[in-house]
């Protein structure tokens, strides 16, 4: 099932998550990885929420490709 990354909720750390960069932002280029940490404290973004993937990346959450993680 996928998910837009705007609620923090649906957003938990080792998910597969598809992101955008700031420096992609224009483009809509996405990055995928797993999540490490999450940097977004509010509850909801509507942009998504921020992340930093296990590389160190970060963007905001545009697609939660797997939830069911181990």
């Amino acid at each position: 099932m996928n998910k837009s990354g705007q609620n923090r909720a649906d957003v938990k750390p080792g998910m597969e998550v598809d992101i955008i960069l700031k420096k992609d932002q224009r483009t809509g280029e996405r990055t995928r990885g797993f999540v490490k940490r999450l940097l977004t404290s509010a509850p909801y973004h509507s942009r998504g929420v921020k992340v930093m993937l296990d590389d160190g990346q970060v963007g905001r959450v545009v697609e939660i490709i797997d939830e069911n993680t181990e």
